[in-house]
Parts: C-alpha cells; sequence; structure tokens
C-alpha cells in the first residue's frame, strides 16, 4: 500500500486532505506539531471509516528531530507521497515587521520544506515512484500587504519546486505545488467577510478544503504521472 505522510494534518486543509487520500486508499500518516491530539482523532476517524492511518508528532523546525521520525517511519516502507502542508501566517507590514515574525514564517514554511522533503527523497528514488505536492497561497503569486514573510516563504517553495522537478523528472517522481486562494475555515473566515469575499473572487464565494484536496488527490495519482514542476492555482479566477 502506497504510504502518504500529510504534513501540518491536524488544520482544515491537511485534514481533508488526509480524508480524501486514504478514502483513495493511501495510508495516511497524519503529521502535527502542536495539535497531536487534534491528529489522534482525525487518525481514529479514518480507520473507523475503513482506511489506514498512524500520527507522527515532530516539529519540522528542527531538522535533526525531523529527520529521526522520518528514518524511523522508512524503516516500515518508503514514503512514497508527501504533501507539505505545515506552514504559520505571523501579518505584520513590514515597516513594523519584527525579525521574530520574519524568520518564524521562513523556519516552518520554507526550512520546514527541506526539513521533511529532502531525507525521503532517495527512498522514493529507490522507488522510482513518488509524489510530492506543497500547499503554496495565492499570496506568492499575487503579493498580499501584510504577508511579505508568508509570501516569501511561499515563493521560495515555488522555485524549490520547480528546480526539484527537473533533479527528480527521470526518477519517476512528480513534484507539484498547489497555490490556494480564499479558503473557508478558521483563518479565513475571521479576516474575510462575505462582502470582502465577493469583491476579491470573481466567483463570489471562498473555496472548500475538500475542492483543494481533490486537486492534490489527483496530483498524487498515477493519472498525474506527466505533471511536474507545476504552481496550480485553485482561487476562483482570482488569477
Amino acid at each position: 500500500m502506497t504510504r502518504a505522510l500529510v504534513t501540518g494534518a491536524s488544520g482544515g486543509i491537511g485534514s481533508a486532505i488526509c480524508r480524501r487520500l486514504a478514502a483513495d486508499g493511501l495510508e495516511v500518516i497524519v503529521h502535527a506539531n502542536r495539535n497531536g491530539q487534534r491528529a489522534e482523532n482525525l487518525a481514529t476517524e479514518i480507520r473507523a471509516a475503513g482506511g489506514r492511518a498512524e500520527v507522527a508528532v515532530f516539529d519540522v523546525t528542527d531538522a535533526e528531530t525531523t529527520r529521526q521520525c522520518l528514518e524511523a517511519l522508512c524503516a516500515h516502507g518508503a514514503v512514497q507521497v508527501l504533501v507539505n502542508n505545515a506552514g504559520i501566517h505571523s501579518d505584520a507590514p513590514m515597516a513594523g515587521m519584527s525579525r521574530e515574525q520574519w524568520d518564524d514564517v521562513i523556519d516552518v514554511s520554507l526550512n520546514g520544506f527541506f526539513n521533511v522533503t529532502q531525507p525521503l527523497l532517495m527512498p522514493m528514488m529507490g522507488e522510482r515512484w513518488g509524489r510530492i505536492v506543497s500547499i503554496s497561497s495565492v499570496s506568492a503569486i499575487l503579493g498580499s500587504r501584510g504577508q511579505a514573510n508568508y509570501a516569501a516563504a511561499k515563493s521560495g517553495i515555488h522555485g524549490a519546486t520547480r528546480s526539484l522537478a527537473r533533479e527528480l523528472a527521470s526518477r519517476g517522481v512528480t513534484v507539484n505545488a498547489v497555490a490556494p486562494g480564499i479558503i473557508a475555515g478558521d483563518m479565513s473566515d475571521v479576516a474575510f467577510d462575505k462582502s470582502q469575499i465577493e469583491a476579491l473572487v470573481p466567483m463570489k464565494r471562498a473555496g472548500r478544503a475538500d475542492e483543494v484536496a481533490a486537486l492534490v488527490g489527483f496530483l498524487v495519482s498515477e493519472e498525474s504521472s506527466y505533471v511536474s514542476g507545476q504552481i496550480i492555482g485553485i482561487n476562483g479566477a482570482m488569477i
């Protein structure tokens, strides 16, 4: 059975991705850092629905601990699907942004991408089949006031995605990124009211986490084997 690791899986998009991959027959490794109990609850839900799931708890910014956890996971078989979903916001106009805000966001979203992805590459290459999908944001494409740190981190993932796709193209491993726009959930529900969403999104609504999960489900499937190095927006025609 193909094993899939989803980082930052305790949030709305991450949990939707886990449910979708489990429903598609993958064994899901539900990752969390601070929200271990949410991850446990999600894994229990997936197993109750007939799927296979386990939990991994580690801080993606801690390179050595992350490597040790991933080596332990790979001892049971290669992790052939990776969804890099872990990320944080710490918004402020750059003129008033602290160094800590900048570093924290870069550390989770960009350094975390490296810390998780790099140790899994050789096992994937050994299997000559793998799928890497990173969750980015429309902010990395359009820019967003108060999110220079977040946009920078996600833009960095875009460059890494395109480069890594070229490195792995002959090894049967595809690498893509998904850039959601406004997706209904705890953060966007606080940040945007209905009138703001209608003004920003041509489709006049927020997206749903299960719509993002459906796109990820395609990108990790066999049917997507010729799709690699792409940054795919899912944003209701914002761009």
